[in-house]
């Protein structure tokens, strides 16, 4: 349940609360004691965390009663496609060469009723992941979704084909929420819009744009219709954008000087997983991508960039937090002074 930072930190200091981090990178507080033991069950209100899909941004909010706990702007896994097409030529290369291969199945193979591409299916999975970390910390009772069908047209081909994968996968979504016992709320996309009026809440014409209005603002709205929310007492935001771990592979694609193809992919450096959480001495907070195993050294990239900082980090220099599978960070909300007089919010993590 939400709390202030000064209550938070108080605990922290009395001993009455544990820091915790999830695998979303967010910080939060697990309490020690009941908090009411006369009570035989938990007195939690109904919270609602609500899914605006897209291809390239998506926006989520939890949303209480009153409060509204979290608002998550994510980039779903978009590179699904190009890693199935990489690794079809490269099976189809091998094939020509003496080496263990597969063999290819037969021709002409049909596809299942309600199939789901690969790409879809990612994207998908993306949302049911952070579902599956915040109910770790959060009692979430309710899912929302905005309901966007596509009807079919006869004769109309390729129209269908392109509308009905998105379909199938919307579908998946449902389905699989279902099955994890809670119950799924679906908005038309024009009850969403008049909804959004009768808040007074603008959408941002930007959908890169990383602010509350972009994509939160759809998800805020749908919460808000369960639970019965009245206004976003919260417009920060907590930007996550899921690691890409590469599968272990017997060699590199191109070879390198002197034709040696060196080893490439794994989960794992000098012991540790690779996307874990760290604090290091001289970069402060950055996370794990890989390491140099005839050095003894580890790279760290950074978490809002995702960018390498160093390859030459010693395992004595970092304290390790967490294991995450997002690398995030927290934007901060641009006060209306502020954005009127063009001063732009720090980001902070």
């Amino acid at each position: 349940m939400p709390t202030t930072p000064v209550r938070a930190r108080r605990m922290l200091k009395e001993g009455r609360a544990v820091a915790r981090r999830n695998k979303l990178g967010i910080f939060y507080i697990q309490l020690k004691h009941n908090v009411d033991p006369a009570l035989n069950q938990e007195k939690t209100q109904p919270i609602a965390v609500s899914v605006d899909p897209g291809s390239s941004f998506a926006g989520l909010s939890v949303v209480g009663v009153k409060d509204t706990i979290l608002n998550i702007m994510t980039e779903p896994v978009n590179w699904v496609k190009d890693a199935l097409r990489k690794r079809r030529e490269m099976r189809r290369w091998r094939r020509y060469r003496k080496c263990r291969c597969r063999k290819k199945r037969f021709d002409n193979r049909k596809r299942p009723e309600g199939w789901v591409p690969p790409s879809t299916r990612a994207r998908w999975d993306t949302y049911l992941r952070i579902i599956d970390h915040l109910r770790r910390i959060i009692p979430i009772t309710h899912v929302g979704l905005e309901e966007d069908k596509a009807g079919t047209k006869k004769g109309q081909k390729k129209w269908n084909n392109n509308f009905s994968p998105l379909q199938n996968g919307r579908n998946y979504f449902i389905k699989e929420v279902q099955r994890r016992g809670l119950s799924v709320t679906l908005l038309p996309a024009r009850e969403v819009a008049r909804l959004r009026k009768k808040y007074g809440l603008p959408k941002a014409k930007d959908k890169a744009e990383k602010s509350f209005y972009s994509h939160c603002v759809d998800a805020w709205v749908i919460s808000a219709f369960i639970t019965g929310a009245a206004t976003p007492n919260c417009l920060d935001i907590w930007y996550a954008v899921p690691l890409r771990f590469h599968r272990r592979q017997l060699h590199r694609f191109q070879p390198s000087k002197g034709g040696i193809r060196k080893r490439y992919g794994g989960t794992r450096s000098l012991g540790l997983k690779r996307g874990t959480l760290v604090r290091h001495s001289i970069y402060g907070l950055c996370y794990i991508g890989g390491c140099n195993e005839r050095k003894r050294r580890l790279s760290l990239h950074d978490i809002k960039t995702g960018k390498r900082i160093t390859q030459d980090a010693k395992e004595d220099d970092i304290k390790i937090l967490t294991s995450v599978s997002f690398r995030s960070f927290y934007i901060p909300a641009i006060p209306p002074q502020a954005e009127a007089c063009g001063i732009l919010a720090g980001v902070v993590v």
